[in-house]
C-alpha cells in the first residue's frame, strides 16, 4: 500500500473515531484484506453534484457517520455565505440501513452552525422533500438515500432553493466547501438529543404532508371517471418511503379497490424479498406480479425505497401481465397528457416537455404530432428541475418530464422526479382507458401503429475500484478518439462528444455544429435509420452504461408483432456488434 493510503488508515484508527469504527478497520488489517483495505482507502468518498452515495463502513472511501459530518460542515459554510441560516433545511430520509442515523448526524451539524433545520420524523419521498423546501422557502434540502441500489448503499442528496437538485453555479460551489472540510476538527457538532432541543429545530411532517397530496391532487384530468371505472390496483413501496403516501394520494383520487403488497408493505432497508429495489428489475416486481395476478388487478405498481421512481405492470387483453420499461411508462403519460390537454381544449399557450437524452424519441414525435415543443437534457432529473427554472423565466408552460429511468413528473410545485404523482397519473390513465373499453395496454400498441416502434435498451457494465474507474476512463477515451465508421448494417452519421458539445459528422470529418448543453462525459453516435448508441459513466455507480435504440414503422400490410420482431432483432445485432468492437460481448 502506497504512503497515503497508509497514514488515512492511521487517521481513521485514532480516537477521533468510535470504537466500532476502530474495530472494523483493525479486523482488515488482522485479517491482511489489502484489496478491501485499499477500496476503503485509496480515495476519499467525493461529493459530486448528486451528493454522497456510496457502500456503508468504515473508511474514507465509504458511508458513514464521518463522512456525513464533513458533508454537512461544507453544506453548512455554503448555506451561511448565501445568508441562508434562517431560511433553513429540510431534512428526510429513506427506510434504509442507518439513514435514520445520517439525518441525525446532518441536523447535529446545522443546527450547531446556527442553521434552522426543519426535520421529517416519519421516512418520506425524496419529492416531498422537493416540494417541502419550496413552501417552507428554507434555502437547501438533505434527502439520505441511495434510491433504488442494494441495501449495502447509502446516500445524500443536496437540493437547493428551487427545490432541484443541485445544479451550476451551486453545485461547483458546494462542492468546493465540501472539499475544503479535511478533519473533524472543522466540524461544529452537538448531540441530536441538543439539536432536538433546540428553538431552531422544527419536525415537518404536520407542514408539508396534506399541502402535497392536495397539490398531487390538482394534477388529475379526468377525476370523474376514476369512481366510475371500478379499477383495482395492487401497490407495493418496496419496503420504502411510498407506504403511505401512495396509498393515501390514490384513495384521495377516488380510487376505491387499492391494495398493498402486504409482505413488502412495512419499511425494511434489508428489502428481503427485493434485494435490488428497483422498480425496472423483473426480480423487485415478481412478488408484486404474483399478488396482483391472484387479485385479478387491471395494474400493479411498484415504487423504489425512496418513492421517486415507478413500476408498472398492465393487464393484457389474455389476462397475463406486461411489465413496462421507463420509455414505455414515458410514452403512455405523455400521450394521455398531451392528447387529453388538446381534447379537452386545455392546452397552455408555450406547452413545453423535457426528457432526458437517453429517453425514447417517440415522446418527440408524439409531442410534435400534439404542437408541444420537447427539450432534451442531460441525463440526471435534476437537468428537468433546471429546465424547469429556466422555463419560469421566460414564461413558458412545462408540462410534463421525464427520463428512462422510471422517473417522472407533472406539476410545477416539485422539481423532481415524483413516484407519488406517477402513480396516480399512471392509475388515472389507466381508469381512463378503461371507462372507453379498451386499455392502457392496447393504447400502447396503438401509439406504436400511429407513430413507430421504438426498441431501446441500457448495457451496464460495472468496473469496481481503482482498476475500475481507469477502465472506464480509457475505454470513453477510445470510443471518443476512435468513433467506428459502422456498426454492422449501420453506418455511423455523427458522433456528438458532449464533453466539448462538438457535433462531428462522420462523412467530411467536420465539426458541423454545437450542442449547447452543460459539459458531460457522455458521447452519441447517431447512427443510420434513426439507430442511436450512447456511452457514459454512471455518476452514483462503478459502471459504465450504453444506451442502444432502434426503430421502425409499420410497412403496409405488416402486423405490430411483425414489426417488433425485426426491429428487436436489428437492435440485438447493432448491441451486440457494437460491445464486440470493444471487446466487451462477454
Amino acid at each position: 500500500m502506497d504512503q497515503t493510503i497508509e497514514a488515512r488508515i492511521k487517521e481513521w484508527l485514532s480516537d477521533d473515531y468510535d470504537a466500532g469504527t476502530r474495530k472494523e478497520i483493525q479486523t482488515l488489517l488482522d485479517k491482511n484484506d489489502e484489496k478491501e483495505l485499499v477500496d476503503r482507502f485509496y480515495t476519499e468518498l467525493e461529493f459530486g453534484t448528486a451528493g454522497l452515495r456510496g457502500t456503508l463502513g468504515a473508511g474514507a472511501n465509504r458511508m458513514n457517520i464521518y463522512n456525513v459530518r464533513k458533508a454537512t460542515q461544507g453544506l453548512a459554510n455554503y448555506i451561511i455565505r448565501n445568508s441562508g441560516q434562517r431560511k433553513g433545511i429540510l431534512i428526510g430520509r429513506d427506510s434504509r440501513i442507518l439513514s435514520d442515523r445520517f439525518a441525525e448526524e446532518t441536523a447535529s451539524v446545522m443546527i450547531a452552525n446556527g442553521i434552522k433545520v426543519y426535520y421529517f420524523q416519519d421516512i418520506h419521498p425524496t419529492p416531498t422533500v422537493s416540494f417541502g423546501l419550496r413552501h417552507l422557502k428554507a434555502i437547501s434540502g438533505v434527502m439520505i438515500t441511495a434510491s433504488h441500489n442494494p441495501k449495502e448503499y447509502n446516500g445524500y442528496k443536496v437540493l437547493w432553493e428551487d427545490g432541484a437538485q443541485i445544479t451550476p453555479p451551486h453545485d461547483g460551489n458546494i462542492i468546493e466547501e465540501v472539499r475544503k472540510i479535511t478533519s473533524l476538527s472543522q466540524v461544529k457538532f452537538i448531540s441530536f438529543q441538543e439539536a432536538k432541543q433546540s428553538p431552531l429545530f422544527e419536525t415537518a411532517d404536520h407542514l408539508i404532508d396534506r399541502v402535497y397530496l392536495e397539490k398531487v391532487k390538482s394534477l388529475s384530468v379526468h377525476p370523474e371517471v376514476i369512481r366510475a371505472s371500478g379499477i383495482k390496483i395492487c401497490y407495493s413501496p418496496l419496503y420504502g418511503t411510498g407506504y403511505r403516501l401512495v396509498p393515501e394520494s390514490l384513495r384521495g383520487l377516488g380510487f376505491k379497490d387499492v391494495v398493498m403488497v402486504e409482505e413488502q408493505s412495512t419499511p425494511d432497508g434489508n428489502f428481503p424479498t427485493a434485494p435490488y429495489p428497483n422498480p425496472e428489475e423483473p426480480s423487485a416486481m415478481a412478488v408484486g406480479m404474483k399478488f396482483a395476478k391472484e387479485r385479478n388487478a387491471d395494474i400493479f405498481i411498484a415504487t423504489d425505497p425512496d418513492a421517486d421512481r415507478i413500476g408498472v405492470m398492465l393487464k393484457k387483453p389474455d389476462g397475463d401481465f406486461a411489465l413496462l420499461n421507463g420509455n414505455q411508462i414515458a410514452t403512455l403519460l405523455v400521450y394521455y397528457i398531451a392528447s387529453q390537454l388538446a381534447e379537452t381544449k386545455k392546452m397552455p399557450v408555450k406547452p413545453r416537455i423535457i426528457s432526458t437524452i437517453v429517453t425514447t424519441g417517440l415522446l418527440a414525435d408524439i409531442a410534435e404530432s400534439f404542437g408541444i415543443k420537447l427539450d432534451e437534457v442531460l441525463t440526471g432529473f435534476k437537468w428537468i428541475g433546471f429546465k424547469m427554472n429556466e422555463y419560469e423565466k421566460e414564461g413558458l408552460d412545462f408540462v410534463f418530464g421525464c427520463e428512462e429511468s422510471h422517473g417522472y413528473l407533472a406539476g410545477t410545485f416539485v422539481r423532481d422526479k415524483d413516484a407519488v404523482i406517477g402513480a396516480s397519473l399512471i392509475a388515472e390513465l389507466a381508469a381512463f382507458y378503461k371507462s372507453r373499453g379498451t386499455s392502457a395496454y392496447e393504447i400502447l400498441q396503438e401509439i406504436y401503429r400511429k407513430y413507430s416502434y421504438y426498441r431501446e435498451s441500457q448495457k451496464s457494465i460495472t468496473m469496481k475500484g481503482q482498476d475500475g474507474a481507469e477502465q472506464i476512463k480509457a475505454l470513453m477515451e477510445k470510443i471518443r478518439r476512435n468513433p467506428p465508421a459502422q456498426i454492422g448494417r449501420f453506418d455511423l452519421l455523427f458522433t456528438i462528444d458532449l464533453e466539448t458539445g462538438k457535433i462531428f459528422d462522420q462523412k467530411t470529418g467536420q465539426v458541423t455544429g454545437k450542442w449547447n448543453l452543460p459539459s458531460s462525459n457522455v458521447i452519441i453516435l447517431r447512427l443510420s435509420e434513426k439507430a442511436k448508441i450512447i456511452a457514459r459513466p454512471s455518476g452514483t455507480e462503478p459502471k459504465i452504461k450504453f444506451y442502444c435504440t432502434t426503430s421502425g414503422r409499420v410497412k403496409e400490410g405488416e402486423s405490430l408483432d411483425s414489426l417488433e420482431k425485426r426491429v428487436n432483432q436489428e437492435h440485438e445485432e447493432l448491441k451486440v456488434d457494437f460491445l464486440a468492437l470493444y471487446g466487451l460481448d462477454g
